[in-house]
């Protein structure tokens, strides 16, 4: 017999799987994204977030979710010198594994 109890657990479970299969989508998007790739390639998984960043190493956050981030390293694909202007072609050196932290506002 089906009770409004169990119901209940049936869906706490069925969310719960639900919310797994995001996570694990959001992971498996994260990690296309490899050293080598440009900064465009990042774009497409990933927008910028405020706080204090540079041409070389700036946090991103996951665009279908702002409290999913990432902190990437770069290498200027031409005028080395300029900390400021980001290019697309910039060549990513390092990105640190996803991790979760509150949004940052400018």
């Amino acid at each position: 017999m089906l009770t409004a109890t169990s119901l209940a657990g049936t869906q706490s479970a069925d969310t719960d799987e639900e919310h797994r299969k995001w996570i694990l989508s959001v992971l498996e998007s994260a990690e296309t994204i490899k050293p080598g790739m440009t900064r465009e390639d990042l774009l497409k998984v990933f927008t910028t977030e405020g706080g204090v960043s540079t041409r070389f190493q700036r946090t991103y956050v996951y665009k279908d979710c702002p409290y999913v981030k990432v902190r990437v390293e770069f290498e200027a694909a031409e005028n080395p010198d300029d900390g400021l202007a980001e290019m697309p072609e910039d060549r990513i050196t390092k990105i640190a594994a996803p991790f979760l932290a509150y949004i940052v506002l400018d």
